[in-house]
């Protein structure tokens, strides 16, 4: 799941709701402010200040408001909330750094730091902050704060986080995914918790009350295609030996000016690594792999000496298990002297594409009918 980190104060009137995620950011920002004003905002007693400034000067004057409407008493007495919501200019960009912004932020944290009168509450919502400057400093201290960041799919095992996040989301939808399906839609909506829901949502109006199980050809009619998910088309069209539709994207790919290296790296590459790891296991561990559960407890549990070889998380917390687990059943097509065979074809096609002049719709081409022969020789 996205981070969620929280630093509540039971005394604390100001309350801070941050991150890169900033889909559920205004999601739970908004649902803490119909909270603290109990859902009624007559326009009068409560205050709404959009946070998003064009320029320096723009940062300055939002925070003097801000500033104005927290020391000024609700005309009708009572509590009041104060909310500066969807700010853009705590971040490390131009506008954050101006002094001018600065200033205003400064004068913003002062009146903070010196308490705000009795009843008044102050509510920040924020996508991108600096968490290294003072501001953020006293706000963690000092505030309630909850941070929301968008999973990073530049790590390894990023498909873990977002399938419990979808596991999770579907269940309360009561939605069953079929394997494949998961593993599709894992790639196709991307990471970002808003996104996920709203495509879960889809699915679970188009399904309706008497069908709640996602089959992979309701991912493909209704979750659209993402660079991401092109990537992993070809990869799965790769393993299936579905020579015609893996040629298919990568033209479609070179068309789109994608480099013929980025292809090969991105959708190539790992694919016939995690096969190959994929076998080994399969081979030599005899790896449960009925369920994803299973399959990862038993890697996590083989001595560090025996998986020493296998792809870490970069956190240190285990196997990244989640690519070879996808691999697994396509593995079993392979005998492993085939892989070996196509290991060594794909590093002499990737050498091929950044030593020579050779044609590289021609080199990647030639390598998928190189894989699928792999596979045809299993069979």
């Amino acid at each position: 799941m996205p981070a969620k980190k929280k630093t509540p104060s039971a005394n604390s009137n100001v309350h801070v709701i941050v991150g890169t995620d900033d889909g559920l950011v205004r999601e739970e920002a908004l649902a803490l402010y119909n909270q603290l004003t109990g859902g009624n905002d007559d326009g009068f007693t409560h205050e709404t200040i959009d946070g998003n400034a064009d320029n320096s000067e723009g940062a300055f004057q939002l925070c003097s408001s801000a500033v104005q409407s927290l020391l000024t008493m609700p005309m009708f007495g009572g509590d009041k909330v104060v909310w500066l919501r969807n700010v853009n200019f705590l971040g490390d960009d131009v506008t954050g750094r101006a002094q001018r912004t600065e200033a205003g932020v400064e004068m913003l944290r002062s009146t903070m730091e010196k308490g705000l009168p009795d009843g008044i509450q102050f509510l920040l919502s924020a996508d991108k902050v600096d968490k290294r400057r003072a501001f953020w400093k006293f706000l963690n201290k000092s505030a309630s704060v909850q941070s929301f960041d968008k999973i990073d799919i530049s790590r390894d095992g990023w498909q873990d986080q977002v399938g419990q996040l979808v596991e999770g989301r579907a269940t309360e939808l009561g939605l069953d995914f079929e394997r494949d399906a998961m593993e599709l839609f894992i790639m196709l909506a991307g990471e970002q918790t808003k996104q996920i829901a709203n495509e879960l949502e889809k699915l679970d109006l188009y399904l309706g009350k008497e069908r709640r199980t996602v089959t992979e050809e309701d991912v493909r009619k209704l979750v659209p295609l993402s660079r991401a998910a092109v990537i992993f088309e070809t990869g799965k069209a790769i393993q299936m030996g579905n020579v015609a539709r893996a040629i298919q994207l990568i033209d479609e790919q070179l068309a789109a000016e994608e480099s013929a290296i980025g292809i090969m790296r991105a959708s190539i590459i790992n694919v016939v690594r995690n096969l190959y790891m994929a076998k080994l296991i399969l081979e030599k561990f005899k790896a449960p792999s009925g369920n994803y559960s299973s399959f990862a407890g038993a890697l996590n549990k083989l001595p560090v000496a025996d998986r020493a070889w296998l792809p870490q998380k970069k956190d240190g917390s285990g196997v990244n298990v989640f690519p070879i687990f996808l691999a697994v059943q396509n593995a079993r097509n392979f005998d492993l002297a085939g892989l070996q065979h196509v290991m060594e074809k794909t590093q002499s096609a990737d050498q091929a594409l950044v030593t020579t002049g050779l044609d590289h719709r021609l080199v990647l081409h030639r390598l998928i009918a190189e894989i699928a022969a792999a596979r045809k020789r299993k069979r």
